[in-house]
């Protein structure tokens, strides 16, 4: 019996200790942000993916210029309104939605797209984009090492930036009334 209860003891830690294996996390953790409104009721929620820099050259070589990019890592990026917006002046319905970008040296192209649950952008569609705007390039203060999107809050919704290495852009979004 005693000889039992230690078997059962070791194996009992096997267990507890190959649980323990984290060694196949994904190197581009996803992420989400929520934006809300001033009532507290949510406006807009991304999901996306957070690729780190490593010292490499990011937009124009990792990211290719006039190309339509995931924005993010892995799943294309998703993006949900919970009410009808307008972003960057453009009506937008509550809905779920993949949001893409073509990023280039002055500009970048937002893309909201029908089509969800995507891997990256291979199996990208023109004819399910439900937007496309342009946007200006701004240089970060410093160098931002995972691409992050986060949401700054105005009085009427709330300024969507999307950066990464040296560079971000920002979308407004806002209540469509």
């Amino acid at each position: 019996m005693k000889l039992f209860k230690i078997c059962l003891i070791l194996l009992l830690a096997s267990f507890s200790t190959s649980a323990q294996d984290f060694s196949d996390i994904d190197k581009s953790p996803m992420d989400a942000v929520i934006t809300r409104n001033q009532d507290n009721s949510p406006l807009a929620r991304i999901i996306y993916s957070r690729p780190k820099k490593k010292n490499r050259a990011i937009f124009g070589k990792l990211v290719p210029f006039n190309k339509v990019w995931r924005t993010g890592a892995n799943e294309a990026t998703e993006i949900t309104f919970y009410e009808d917006v307008l972003v960057n002046g453009t009506a937008v319905e509550a809905g779920t939605y993949s949001l893409y970008t073509i990023p280039e040296e002055e500009k970048w192209t937002i893309i909201i797209n029908e089509r969800i649950n995507e891997w990256g952008a291979y199996n990208y569609d023109d004819s399910m984009d439900l937007l496309r705007t342009s946007v200006p390039v701004k240089n970060t203060a410093a160098t931002v090492e995972n691409f992050s999107i986060t949401f700054k809050p105005t009085k009427d919704g709330s300024d969507l930036l999307m950066g990464w290495d040296d560079t971000f852009v920002e979308v407004p979004i806002r209540k469509a009334n």
